[in-house]
């Protein structure tokens, strides 16, 4: 099962009192910002924060992501090379348009890790912003095999379109749309707002929001039906699989796979549950 990535919490870069607490509420991901939260007067600062609490706080098994300022900003490649010597797992791009600039940020990624002899280990998330953005979703998601996920900024995006965020998210669906099928296309997630998770800024979101992404008990049930009938199916040495009457075909059983696994990782079955 790949990581679960319901719940990444946003952390100010310039508050050591929040990311010092952060991963107690549980996340699955915590991304510190040096972007939007951050004031210009401040972005030194918080980058040596960030990159000592990256050496020095025990996160453990939490994925740990920094969102850097763009590249065409005095900032960008600083924060680079001090998170990636830092060991940051995932690199979030901000206002990410074109593949170019995920392959530029990529070169500056394996120029640290070249020096540290760690050439692979960082990887890159995209996050996109804008209407160019979105027209090229799925050549920025296939730029780089560093790539794990890409994500709406909705309000970036809104203003970009020059229009204004609706209750419903109308002016948000067809990047919704665009965005998930460039990611599954690309295999990598497909983060925020809903898809495999959504980026949060309380902690007080994170039960609810895993809950919301955690398969439900008839979907399990339905699941561990189908993968028991493959099961018996195989020991009998029958190609043919029917579950109720009606015939299983492989979508169903790739579908019920990723349910159960979902909710092993999310711990309500255990691998002995499905022996």
């Amino acid at each position: 099962m790949e990581r679960l990535r319901r719940t990444m919490m946003f952390v100010p870069g310039n508050n050591p009192g929040m990311m010092a607490d952060a991963y107690i509420y549980g996340p699955d991901s915590i991304m510190l910002d040096l972007e939007d939260s951050v004031t210009m007067a401040e972005k030194d600062t918080a980058r040596l924060l960030v990159y000592n609490a990256l050496k020095t706080i025990d996160y453990g098994d939490t994925e740990m992501v920094v969102r850097i300022n763009p590249l065409n900003t005095p900032y960008g490649k600083k924060d680079i090379e001090a998170v990636v010597k830092a060991g940051v797992d995932v690199i979030r791009m901000p206002k990410t348009e074109t593949a170019e600039e995920v392959i530029e940020v990529e070169r500056e990624i394996e120029k640290v890790e070249k020096e540290l002899g760690c050439v692979g280990r960082t990887q890159i998330m995209a996050a996109i912003e804008s209407a160019l953005g979105v027209v090229n979703a799925y050549a920025i998601a296939t730029a780089s095999k560093r790539m794990m996920g890409i994500a709406l900024g909705a309000e970036d995006y809104s203003a970009n379109l020059k229009t204004q965020r609706t209750p419903e998210g109308s002016e948000l669906l067809l990047a919704r749309e665009t965005i998930v099928v460039a990611a599954r296309a690309a295999g990598i997630d497909a983060l925020k707002l809903g898809f495999d998770g959504k980026s949060i800024i309380n902690p007080r979101q994170i039960e609810v929001v895993n809950e919301v992404f955690a398969p439900k008990e008839k979907d399990i049930q339905k699941s561990l039906t189908i993968l028991a009938a493959i099961k018996e199916a195989e020991k009998k040495g029958s190609g043919v699989i029917a579950v109720n009457g009606k015939m299983v075909d492989r979508p169903v059983v790739l579908r019920a796979q990723r349910t159960i696994d979902l909710a092993i990782a999310s711990g309500i079955l255990t691998k002995e549950d499905i022996q």
